[in-house]
């Protein structure tokens, strides 16, 4: 019989999944057993309407963490992601209230202007070599300033019927517009990263960059733009949450940069760079969202909620370096 070692080598795809699916085993284990726990701990967790109540608070969360995935595959880290948001949702939320915009247009200018602080992120982390954790700390900064700027502090409120529904009408029962969206990005991104040979050079920049670069990788170029797309991630998350909300507030996403990050570490990635995947995000931010929600269910006090995580987080950052240390 074949051995599967060879059998894997002529068959590239069967060692991606192969690859793929050890990377998440382990936080799908944690993911399982964490709602089997919930499960016996309240009667209502397990219910349809609860899970896809779970399913519509993580989708902002998970957007961001599918940019945020990028930004530390390649060994870097992005803390502006929460302040970026709130930019989006209000120049977004500006435009159409103050300028008369229309709403799609608007979103698309939100989207934007987070963008624009992501290249702005690249240009310092790339062309004048600013630790990216230095560099994204001050673009957290300037980007909220420009949040409050944009309408002097004050929430916006009322946007179109058409708009709160994207996040409110489950198709067929079961997803909303803003759910789906969050889906079709994961298996887009899933797929580029796992099967096209950008996803390759990637982990090859997270690997050594400078190995990469001699290798012929154009590593700054992708650095560059992983840091936009970051941006716009976060911009898609500022008019996703706008839709749940049916508002735009300045102090929207406020400490959620940790969560993002948390939710990629907890989700298998390395904040070395050069490990992670899609898959490991997405079931990270489940775990997030079913850790908050069965907390919520059983009446744990918001504050308990927040050492809890962190002790998660914590355990997950553990688990990473044991793994790098034995490697």
């Amino acid at each position: 019989m074949e051995p599967i070692a060879k059998r894997m080598q002529k068959r590239p795809l069967l060692s991606a999944v192969v690859g793929w699916l050890k990377q998440i085993t382990g936080p799908l284990i944690g993911l399982l057993l964490l709602c089997l726990v919930l499960s016996l701990m309240t009667d209502s967790f397990l219910t349809k309407n609860n899970l896809l109540n779970v399913m519509d608070q993580v989708t902002v969360l998970g957007v961001m963490a599918i940019g945020m995935t990028f930004v530390i595959l390649i060994g870097g880290i992005d803390l502006s992601v929460g302040a970026l948001l709130a930019v989006s949702t209000m120049v977004m939320g500006a435009l159409n209230a103050y300028a008369g915009v229309p709403l799609p247009i608007a979103m698309l200018a939100g989207v934007m202007a987070a963008a624009i602080g992501g290249f702005a992120n690249g240009v310092l982390v790339v062309q004048l070599g600013v630790p990216s954790f230095v560099a994204t700390l001050a673009m957290m900064s300037i980007a909220r300033g420009v949040a409050n700027i944009t309408t002097d502090g004050t929430q916006i409120t009322g946007y179109s019927a058409w708009f709160s529904e994207l996040s409110i009408i489950r198709y067929g029962g079961l997803l909303s517009a803003t759910v789906a969206f969050f889906i079709f990005l994961a298996l887009v991104c899933g797929v580029l990263l796992s099967y096209h040979t950008m996803g390759r050079k990637i982990y090859a920049i997270g690997g050594g960059s400078e190995v990469a670069r001699l290798a012929g990788i154009r590593a700054r170029a992708y650095t560059m733009w992983i840091y936009v797309f970051c941006g716009v991630t976060a911009g898609f998350g500022g008019v996703l949450l706008a839709t749940r909300l049916d508002s735009s507030d300045p102090s929207a996403g406020l400490g959620w940069e940790l969560d993002t990050i948390a939710a990629v570490v907890i989700g298998g990635a390395s904040l070395s760079g050069g490990v992670g995947s899609i898959g490991g995000t997405v079931i990270g931010v489940l775990i997030i969202g079913v850790l908050r929600n069965g907390l919520n269910l059983i009446g744990i006090s918001p504050f308990i909620q927040q050492i809890v995580i962190g002790l998660v987080i914590a355990f997950a950052v553990i688990l990473d370096q044991l793994r790098l240390r034995r490697g």
